[in-house]
């Protein structure tokens, strides 16, 4: 049985989980971090020296950074179509599963300090402005990309949609304008009928706002 040590509302987490629950893996998942705590105990860091969530334990291997469980759950129990053999297949993916993580994330997160984790007195509406223009491009390259669709892969749902869609539950539940994205927006209606997703990525982020 794998053991996921992180909080449901950790993005990060869901990526993992939304990982297990599409490959109909055995786990066992323990809330560690933000209100839970437990992650700068002696235990944990020996785990992860970081102090972060998520930790994954599947036997004796412990591994940390989402990314990463995500490609070793997809390598070691997933199969065509889901993690491609030919590396010539699976790098364009492996692409879009780090540009969701190193761009879309990072443009993302501005809008979530401002509209949930920060109180209303450290708010700023400049901030929040220049974080709804600084998504749109970038959801215009996803929505671009989604046009061949139906997902990242063309027919076939892979690992690099779980990179690239858990956090747009958040993107698409934040109070924002956001730019026209006709076919971005078609994917996360397909996301949502998923049942892993449902279960493991539309999680309420309520618990991570910030009191008045």
């Amino acid at each position: 049985m794998i053991t996921v040590y992180g909080r449901a509302t950790s993005s990060n987490v869901q990526i993992v989980m939304w990982a297990i629950g599409e490959l109909g893996l055995e786990y066992e998942r323990l809330d560690y971090g933000h209100s839970y705590g437990k992650t700068k105990t002696p235990e944990y860091l020996a785990m992860n020296p970081n102090g972060l969530v998520p930790t994954v334990r599947d036997g004796d291997l412990v591994l940390w950074e989402s990314g990463a469980v995500l490609r070793y759950l997809a390598a070691r129990y997933g199969a065509e179509p889901f993690w491609p053999a030919d590396p010539a297949r699976r790098a364009p993916l492996d692409m879009w599963a780090e540009w969701a993580k190193t761009t879309f994330g990072p443009a993302l997160f501005p809008i979530f300090q401002h509209l949930v984790r920060l109180p209303k007195a450290q708010r700023s509406e400049v901030a929040l402005e220049a974080g709804v223009a600084g998504i749109a491009p970038v959801a215009r390259i996803l929505d671009a990309r989604l046009g061949a669709g139906p997902w990242l892969a063309g027919e076939d749902f892979t690992f690099a949609d779980i990179a690239a869609g858990t956090l747009l539950y958040r993107y698409y539940t934040f109070p924002f304008q956001r730019a026209e994205t006709p076919n971005l927006d078609a994917y996360y209606e397909r996301l949502k009928s998923r049942p892993a997703y449902a279960q493991h990525a539309m999680v309420s982020y309520e618990p991570l706002r910030a009191p008045d």
